[in-house]
């Protein structure tokens, strides 16, 4: 729930400084949270412009006030081995190898590894091990693309 209030919040002062929103992690830890925001661009992401947009988006958090304890932001690209937040991502990367770790178990796995064949929707298949399993991305709890080396 949070994270769509950040989301709603953070996407829009993202896009607008010329950036592509990828998506957030929020992390209740012991003593704080964790706030990672992930940004793109067709150029790539410099350290500049993680701190340009850090230094943005802090305003925003500091009047809305969305985290009432205290929060550690972290704003980052999404790298080679990028999270995948949604469907839309998933058809972004079709024919790559993707991890993905599930809610619960589909085949007898909480864990596949494999290419991603197809979305349709809000269902992915996914190659693995010679088989193709369709999976909803709700029951998706984290997934990654494999970077080729």
């Amino acid at each position: 729930m949070k994270q769509k209030v950040l989301t709603e919040l953070l996407e829009p002062v993202i896009t607008a400084m010329g950036y592509v929103f990828w998506g957030i992690e929020y992390q209740i830890r012991k003593a704080d949270a964790l706030l990672r925001v992930y940004i793109d661009s067709p150029e790539g992401i410099s350290v500049d412009d993680c701190a340009d947009v850090s230094y943005e988006i802090s305003g925003v958090l500091d009047v809305e006030e969305p985290i009432s304890m205290a929060y550690v932001l972290e704003v980052s690209s999404p790298g080679l081995d990028r999270i995948l937040f949604s469907p839309q991502q998933f058809e972004q990367f079709i024919g790559e190898e993707a991890k993905i770790n599930l809610n619960h178990k589909i085949d007898n796995r909480r864990k596949i590894k494999g290419k991603i064949i197809t979305v349709e929707g809000d269902k992915i298949t996914i190659e693995s091990e010679g088989e193709q399993i369709i999976v909803d991305f709700d029951t998706i709890m984290k997934a990654r693309i494999v970077p080729g080396f």
